[in-house]
C-alpha cells in the first residue's frame, strides 16, 4: 500500500520547485499572463516524499472513501480551480456557464480560484485527506501528474458512470485511457495542454525549422533556441524526436535524451531554458524558435504576425488538467453533474472560446464556430484527427524515477 510521508524535499525536488516558481507554470496565471500548465506539469516532487512507510493513505480502497452524499438535500457544489481558468462576462463579475448550470439544475456552484500551484494545493489538502476528513471541496482541478499521485494514495473517489453520460460519450479519443487512470475511473480532463515548436519568421530569416533536431543541430540557430524548464515537455519532445515513445521509455532512453540536450547546452545552441518568459523573447526575435505551450501560441499569433508554430512529424506532448472528487466530499452527485455538464458541446465551446487551451470534448467545433470561427478552426484548440494522432502523453513516474529524473534535469538546466 502506498503511503504519504511529509518529509523534507530532496535536492532534486527543491530544484524543480524553484524552477517552477521562478519561471515555470507556477510563476504566472493561466490567461492574464498565459499560464503554462501545459506541460501540463508543474514542478515535480511536491511537498514531501511518497514512500513505503509513514502515514497510511486515507481510505485506500478501490474507489476512495466516500461520505454520505448530501446532494439531494443540499443543492450545492464546492468547486476549486486555478485562477483565470473559467469563462467570465464582460463585467468580470459572473461566470456565464456556471450561472446557466445553476438555472438548469438548481445547484449553486461555490466557485473558488484557490489553486495557484499543484504542490502548494497538495500541501493544503494533504492533512485532511491523510486523516480521512472532508476538505470542504467537492470538485478540484489538478495537473495529471498530481492527479495520478492522489489516485495512487486512494484520496479521490471513483466516479459513477451513470451520472456522466455526456462525458463518457464526448471525451476526445486522445484523452480516454491514460496509464495512471485507465478508462477514466477517477478523473475527466478540464483542458488539454500541448507542447509545440513556435518560431519567429523574421528572426529565422529563411531558416527552415520542422523538428527538435532542427532546433538542436542547425548551427544557423546557435544561441537563438529555447527549451522549457518543465522536464516532461523538454525531455518528452526530445524523446519523440529520437524515435522513442514518451509513454513507454526506459531509464536508458531518458539518459540519452538528457545527453542530447546537454550537447545543445555545451555547444551554445540552446540559449536558455524558460517558463512563460519565452513569449517576450520570441516576439522580440531574441529566440528564433523554441518549445512552446499551445495556449501561449494562440495568443501570440493573434498579437504578432511573425509568430507561428509547427507540429513535428515525430509528434508532440500533451498533458491535461483534470477534475477530481476528493474523499469525503459531501456532494459527489452534484459534482458529477457539473463534470458532465462541461462535456455538453455548448458549455464546452464557451469555455474553449475563453480559455484557448485544447478542448477535450468531441463534437464542439460547430458550437465554437458560432462564437469564434477562428478558434473553431484553430488546431491548437480543436485538434483534427491527424493532429490528435500525433499527440503523446508522458508516462506516469514512480517516486524513485521522479526523484532521479528531476535531479538529472536540474543539473542540465543549472537549476
Amino acid at each position: 500500500m502506498e503511503s504519504y510521508e511529509p518529509d523534507r524535499l530532496t535536492p532534486a525536488q527543491a530544484a524543480a520547485m524553484r524552477r517552477s516558481f521562478r519561471s515555470g507554470r507556477a510563476a504566472l496565471t493561466r490567461r492574464s499572463l498565459l499560464r503554462a500548465s501545459a506541460g501540463g506539469a508543474l514542478a515535480v516532487g511536491g511537498l514531501g516524499a511518497l514512500s513505503a512507510c509513514g502515514i497510511p493513505a486515507a481510505g485506500k480502497t478501490a474507489g476512495g472513501t466516500s461520505a454520505e452524499d448530501h446532494s439531494a438535500q443540499e443543492k450545492t457544489v464546492n468547486f476549486s480551480n486555478w485562477t483565470e481558468y473559467m469563462d467570465v462576462d464582460d463585467a468580470g463579475k459572473h461566470h456565464p456557464t456556471l450561472d446557466r448550470f445553476t438555472r438548469r439544475t438548481g445547484i449553486t456552484v461555490r466557485y473558488t480560484e484557490d489553486i495557484n500551484d499543484n504542490n502548494e494545493f497538495f500541501g493544503k489538502i494533504q492533512p485532511q485527506l491523510a486523516a480521512g476528513q472532508d476538505t470542504g471541496r467537492d470538485l478540484i482541478v489538478l495537473t495529471d501528474w498530481m492527479a495520478a499521485r492522489l489516485i495512487r494514495l486512494g484520496w479521490v473517489q471513483k466516479l459513477d458512470p451513470a451520472h456522466l453520460p455526456h462525458a463518457y460519450a464526448n471525451l476526445s479519443q486522445q484523452f480516454r485511457n491514460p496509464d495512471w487512470d485507465p478508462g477514466r475511473a477517477y478523473s475527466y480532463p478540464w483542458q488539454g495542454i500541448s507542447t509545440v515548436i513556435a518560431y519567429n519568421k523574421k528572426a529565422l530569416g529563411g531558416v527552415e525549422v520542422k523538428s527538435v533536431s532542427d532546433l538542436l543541430d542547425n548551427r544557423k540557430l546557435k544561441g537563438r533556441v529555447g527549451f522549457l524548464t518543465e522536464m516532461r515537455d523538454s525531455v518528452g519532445m526530445t524523446l519523440l524526436d529520437m524515435g522513442k515513445d514518451p509513454a513507454k521509455f526506459t531509464d536508458d532512453d531518458f539518459d540519452a535524451a538528457i545527453a542530447r540536450l546537454q550537447k545543445g547546452v555545451d555547444s551554445g545552441q540552446i540559449r536558455r531554458f524558460t517558463g512563460n518568459d519565452y513569449t517576450s523573447d520570441l516576439t522580440k526575435g531574441d529566440l528564433a524558435a523554441c518549445l512552446a505551450w499551445a495556449g501561449d501560441v494562440v495568443q501570440l499569433k493573434a498579437d504578432s504576425p511573425d509568430v507561428d508554430f509547427i507540429i513535428p512529424d515525430s509528434g508532440y506532448i500533451t498533458s491535461t488538467d483534470v477534475m477530481l472528487i476528493p474523499n469525503k466530499a459531501r456532494h459527489k452527485t452534484n459534482a458529477e453533474r457539473l463534470i458532465d455538464y462541461y462535456y455538453e458541446p455548448q458549455p464546452a465551446a464557451e469555455l474553449a472560446a475563453y480559455i484557448n487551451y485544447v478542448c477535450p470534448v468531441d463534437g464542439v467545433k460547430a458550437e465554437l464556430a458560432k462564437i469564434d470561427k477562428d478558434a473553431a478552426n484553430n488546431p491548437l484548440i480543436i485538434p483534427d484527427k491527424a493532429m490528435q494522432a500525433k499527440s503523446r502523453p508522458f508516462r506516469s513516474l514512480t517516486q524513485k524515477e521522479e526523484t532521479a529524473y528531476e535531479q538529472k534535469f536540474a543539473k542540465l538546466t543549472g537549476a
